[in-house]
């Protein structure tokens, strides 16, 4: 049993790395390249990623008749409404950043969320911190203002849409844990995934109907079907990989994975990267890890 866990998390690790990446590749792609407006962007990733979700969770429990109270819970249908509008933000945001800034300096930026999942997971779930953690907060916060400083493509808008996904993300990430640990409400990955997916679209209606987006060209269809696709099987195989290891784990892995981002998404759109910069780029990583080292003692 053990075994074969070990191996679901790795399967579940490598998808998550791999949809990570075409992900972010095809939304700088299709912000840059076709000019694609981020609102629109958000909207075709949510309509998506219900609509897949219906088919896998939906259907079956339509057409087999199952109910269960507490699908239909005031306390369930107000947690799927929560982590639905973090979700909703938190796509707006990071396609907003990408639109504004590089996507390694997007990666950077995001790649200092330990420091902020510390933060979230004291104030939700009363976890508390040592003396080394709190000290590895210096150089995240010293490169992150060094990447700031020195960055090529920096502009205010994208770095604060950026830094806000970025706190936003980690109080998802930690209260979406809460609720697939949850022995009472049981949910799954799939399940979370779908639910969260279907409030955040209906938050996005009211946006779609009030603005005015401009819509891409019939040949964009494809590759937003695509870039759809690729975000669902991401959302789906983090929800996957969080249900399987605990948040200290799942932290060593996501700032791994930020770091493979960083130089893919370098030498994948040819961004100019400073000497000051990359220092920063590696101060914010050093300190990361410092922070999960400081809290391997006390993970779960």
């Amino acid at each position: 049993m053990k075994q074969r866990r070990l191996i679901w998390t790795a399967v579940f690790g490598l998808l998550w790395y791999f949809f990570s990446f075409t992900t972010l590749f095809l939304n700088k792609y299709i912000l840059s390249e076709k000019n694609v407006d981020p609102r629109f962007l958000a909207v075709s990733q949510m309509l998506l990623t219900t609509t897949v979700g219906f088919v896998q969770i939906g259907i079956p429990t339509l057409l087999m008749g199952i109910h269960d109270s507490n699908r239909y819970s005031r306390k369930f249908l107000r947690n799927m409404v929560f982590v639905g509008l973090m979700r909703f933000v938190t796509v707006v945001l990071g396609l907003v950043s990408l639109k504004a800034v590089a996507a390694s300096f997007v990666e950077t930026v995001k790649s200092s969320a330990p420091l902020f999942t510390v933060a979230a997971s004291w104030v939700l779930i009363g976890e508390k911190t040592g003396m080394l953690v709190n000290m590895s907060l210096l150089p995240i916060m010293s490169g992150l203002a060094l990447c700031s400083a020195t960055e090529l493509s920096f502009n205010l808008v994208g770095f604060v849409a950026a830094f806000s996904n970025n706190i936003i993300d980690c109080v998802q990430n930690v209260y979406s844990k809460k609720l697939l640990s949850d022995d009472i409400t049981t949910v799954s990955a799939n399940e979370l995934q779908f639910y969260t997916s279907l409030s955040a679209t209906c938050l996005q209606i009211p946006l779609w109907i009030l603005t005015e987006m401009a819509l891409p060209q019939w040949a964009d269809l494809p590759l937003l079907l695509i870039d759809g696709i690729s975000f669902h099987l991401q959302s789906v195989t983090a929800y996957c990989l969080m249900n399987l290891i605990s948040p200290v784990t799942h932290s060593v892995a996501n700032t791994v994975k930020r770091g493979l981002l960083i130089w893919l998404s370098v030498l994948a759109f040819g961004n100019q990267v400073s000497f000051l910069s990359g220092i920063g780029t590696s101060l914010v990583i050093a300190g990361v890890l410092a922070l999960i080292l400081g809290k391997l003692p006390r993970g779960a």
